[in-house]
């Protein structure tokens, strides 16, 4: 998904003329919307690090006064911008066979001042560690993807307690969730919002959900949820573990299968698929046990599945391999729009950073998917003939940056 600044510069306008008939009427002032778009383009850009400082320099202003005012003085509507990111997603490349993600990341942090912050486990360091955790939900259609909903886990010594509450700016109409209770928020305003998707797939801390799993079903909506070994499941005529069941499939049964191209080639595995014999309030549908088997050292990953009759084991197996994309996405968006380098410790500044990387994030993968089908930013009144070379002009000119901050040497 990386695309090269002289890229996104060719787009900007196209970028600009989202933000200010889609964004812009979120924010009360002009002034304070003008402040957000000049943050998005420097969360686009070159910068190394994407904190206050490094924002308003790419900005061109002397101070991070104004930067820091967006994530904490200036009054717009953050759930508003995220609606509008998920709907310009949606009217991209939105897809009735479209998947959503859910999964979480950690924000490594010092001191316990931030909300939410404690020492719990962040798949981002891979241990445990002083750190704020992320639940995300992703959005992918065919080579397409993006991050297109957010929630902060506040975890329940930070919900309890009153004066950690106020100094971090925590409203009081926010309670204590669980991660699986925030990943069925976002699912359900994707529904509200008619996203387009078939399916849903996640790892085992909300697959072991079963809300998330009735939901879903009740939703008339598929899919492909990761569950521990000790999961329980009806077979036969008792509960057993999903390790159990597993384990009475016959050698025979297991196909070795890719279930897509990661960055070292493809991915595969050997994979099991056993009927589960139990009702399912769809027509039409039957519920599985999916087990995917490494074929390095056998480490086996369980998955409970919801599909259409018909549905091919292929299939199932790209569903439950397309959870690679959200990490994917946490992998980008750190490293190209900022996502964990904002230097806030209150509760609403984190969720305005957050949302405004969703946007620059799906910014990016939107120009991808035009540059896929080869096609170009329209030609409106007053843009350059040749706007490859306007960039290379303003790129040379010490005294006007580019509209997104630092240029690549011409």
């Amino acid at each position: 998904m990386v695309v090269d600044q002289e890229t996104l510069e060719m787009w900007s306008e196209e970028l600009a003329l989202f933000y200010n008939s889609q964004v812009g009427p979120f924010f009360k002032r002009v002034e304070a919307q003008e402040r957000g778009l000049a943050y998005v383009k420097g969360l686009l850009s070159e910068t190394k690090r994407k904190n206050g400082w490094q924002l308003a320099e790419t900005s061109g202003a002397q101070t991070p006064d104004g930067m820091q005012r967006v994530l904490t003085g200036s009054q717009w509507n953050v759930d508003g911008v995220r609606d509008a990111v998920r709907t310009w997603v949606k009217d991209t490349y939105g897809h009735r066979d479209g998947v959503l993600i859910v999964d979480e990341t950690g924000f490594i942090k010092k001191g316990n001042q931030s909300a939410g912050v404690q020492r719990q486990y962040s798949g981002t360091a891979g241990r445990i560690e002083n750190s704020q955790v992320g639940v995300f939900l992703a959005y992918s259609y065919g080579a397409d993807y993006t991050l297109i909903d957010r929630e902060l886990y506040l975890p329940k010594d930070w919900a309890s307690d009153p004066a950690r509450r106020t100094t971090a700016y925590i409203p009081e109409t926010v309670s204590f969730a669980t991660k699986g209770e925030l990943a069925m928020q976002m699912v359900k305003r994707a529904l509200v919002a008619k996203m387009p998707f078939q399916w849903v797939t996640a790892d085992s801390i909300y697959g072991d959900d079963g809300k998330i799993r009735q939901l879903l079903e009740n939703e008339q909506r598929f899919y492909v949820l990761a569950v521990a070994r000790t999961h329980k499941t009806w077979y036969g005529i008792d509960q057993q573990t999903v390790e159990a069941v597993a384990a009475t499939a016959p050698a025979t049964d297991w196909q070795r299968l890719s279930c897509g191209t990661g960055a070292k080639g493809e991915r595969i595995y050997d994979w099991l698929l056993l009927p589960l014999p139990r009702e399912t309030p769809v027509e039409n549908t039957f519920a599985a046990l999916l087990v995917r088997r490494s074929i390095v050292d056998a480490e086996l990953t369980y998955y409970l599945t919801f599909a259409p009759i018909g549905t091919t084991l292929q299939t199932l197996v790209q569903i439950a391999g397309s959870r690679w994309k959200i990490e994917e996405c946490f992998e980008l968006a750190k490293q190209e729009v900022g996502l964990a380098d904002y230097e806030v410790r209150r509760y609403d500044a984190w969720y305005r950073h957050i949302t405004l990387a969703l946007l620059a994030l799906a910014f990016l993968s939107i120009v991808r998917h035009h540059l896929a089908l080869q096609e170009r930013p329209k030609k409106r009144p007053g843009r350059p003939a040749n706007v490859r070379t306007a960039y290379r002009a303003r790129a040379k000119a010490a005294h006007r940056p580019p509209l997104l901050g630092h240029s690549p040497t011409p």
